[in-house]
């Protein structure tokens, strides 16, 4: 990092660098589609499968790495999504929601490299800690107001409780205070730009499995 980046906060490095990438997996055909009502509830539903076997890679090493100096601070159970997404799947499969539930290609590999980090790369853990959960704080809203206009799902109830934080009353100053983590973050300069890197790659992660969803979906 040269010393102008050295200056920026790290969230606003974070931010910049990783837009394209960003704004790569918000404007993905299945996404637009989804969010424009082109696609049904069936197309939804496959879309939340998918965000379960990467939360609960993400939620399983969350307790391992409470302690450590880098992750720990940003382990909050406030934040935690995968009680509300089995929640969900139950309301849109059924009780038996679990059976025949399977990863597509691109969602396994997602999954293993967040489990990867969680086990091996605290800091790499940070990248797509930030990259999930801030999103579900802003973008998430308005794929649950869609949600719930599309398919008639109640007002945040089942069926989009992933997206409701109830034990963050004010989502705005929690993104600060989740800033403020990140620009305290405890990692030198050379390790700031591999939690960027990975952030990249995390979004590209999440890219691939809209490409493939966009695949198995496609609106007429």
């Amino acid at each position: 990092m040269d010393a102008t980046a050295t200056a920026t906060p790290f969230s606003t490095l974070i931010r910049i660098a990783s837009h394209e990438q960003h704004t790569e997996a918000e404007t993905s055909t299945f996404m637009g589609d989804l969010l424009g009502g082109r696609l049904g509830v069936d197309a939804y539903t496959r879309y939340t499968e998918q965000l379960w076997f990467v939360y609960r890679a993400l939620e399983e090493g969350a307790a391992a790495l409470a302690p450590d100096p880098v992750a720990g601070p940003f382990i909050q159970p406030e934040l935690m999504r995968t009680a509300e997404l089995e929640r969900d799947l139950a309301h849109l499969r059924g009780a038996g929601w679990r059976e025949g539930l399977e990863p597509l290609p691109a969602t396994a590999a997602y999954a293993e490299r967040v489990a990867e980090c969680a086990r091996t790369w605290p800091a790499g853990y940070i990248a797509h800690h930030y990259t999930r959960y801030l999103g579900d704080l802003s973008g998430g809203q308005i794929i649950r107001d869609k949600a719930e206009k599309t398919w008639g799902f109640a007002r945040k109830g089942d069926g989009v409780r992933f997206y409701v934080f109830e034990e963050i009353p004010n989502p705005a100053a929690f993104k600060r205070g989740y800033r403020e983590l990140l620009d305290a973050v405890d990692a030198d300069d050379l390790e700031k730009r591999r939690i960027v890197d990975e952030c990249k790659r995390a979004f590209a992660l999440n890219t691939a499995v809209f490409r493939e969803l966009g695949e198995e979906f496609r609106s007429a």
